[in-house]
């Protein structure tokens, strides 16, 4: 007899953990057909764009409307606007928001500046390095410029390069724009100049030449220069050359005498 219960005991054991499994997978299954059925994208709401319409970026995303919201990529989609849009310099967020809402940030470059390969073709370069946009010299008129090199094989969406000798000025260059888009200085940059070994030398508000040395500390140095410019000793009507290239903030302002 007491053979015979515990038999009994086991059996409604192995019952009860069927039972169980069977449930979970009913729960999941009711689980899935909800998402698929009833979490359908009705609007897709795009921020952040200034240079690309709302319309734009979402048509870039590739999401169609009535897609599954829970089966979307976020991945995929942030890869397919990078590469469609390239003034995109990064797809800051993603949500779903149920019932039918998908909300994507995007955060776009800064001002970016041109360089001009070739004597006739103008490359346009977001502050990190990728090439946005080739234009005509004449559309070309209301970027800052990069001077004194030539890209390597550039294409557009793809990172600017120079030759192998001129790493430190690659470097550089780029450690600079970024610094300057921190600051939210890139928009009053006429110009960068990398003709000179040395030194970088840089146009700035129409009024200034600043010489910074190569692979310097140029989030100082900028902040130094924003302090100097905001402060008394530079007068609105003053042109000159800012030589930030001395260690220890050791700057000198050689004032342009008319």
């Amino acid at each position: 007899m007491a053979r015979r219960r515990n038999s009994n005991r086991r059996r409604r054991g192995r019952f009860r953990f069927l039972y169980k499994l069977l449930s979970i997978l009913i729960i999941c299954v009711c689980v899935i057909a909800a998402l698929t059925l009833f979490f359908r994208v009705d609007q897709i709401v795009v921020t952040g764009g200034v240079r690309y319409s709302e319309e734009e970026l979402a048509e870039a995303s590739g999401v169609r409307i009535g897609a599954n919201l829970y089966l979307l990529n976020k991945r995929d989609i942030a890869n397919r606007m990078l590469e469609k849009l390239p003034y995109l310099q990064e797809i800051s967020r993603i949500d779903r928001r149920p019932p039918d809402t998908l909300a994507i940030e995007v955060e776009e470059y800064g001002a970016p500046l041109a360089v001009v390969q070739g004597g006739s073709a103008w490359l346009v370069v977001g502050p990190r390095g990728k090439i946005v946009e080739q234009l005509p010299e004449e559309a070309a008129a209301d970027y800052g410029v990069i001077q004194g090199c030539e890209l390597l094989a550039p294409s557009v969406g793809g990172k600017m390069a120079l030759a192998t000798e001129y790493a430190t000025q690659q470097t550089s260059l780029l450690s600079l724009m970024e610094a300057l888009e921190e600051e939210g200085m890139l928009d009053q940059v006429d110009a960068i100049h990398l003709d000179d070994l040395s030194f970088i030398a840089m146009d700035y508000g129409g009024r200034f030449t600043v010489k910074l040395s190569y692979n310097a500390d140029y989030a100082y140095k900028l902040k130094r220069l924003s302090l100097i410019l905001e402060g008394d000793a530079i007068q609105e009507n003053m042109t000159g050359t800012f030589d930030m290239r001395g260690e220890g903030g050791m700057d000198v302002f050689q004032q342009n005498v008319r």
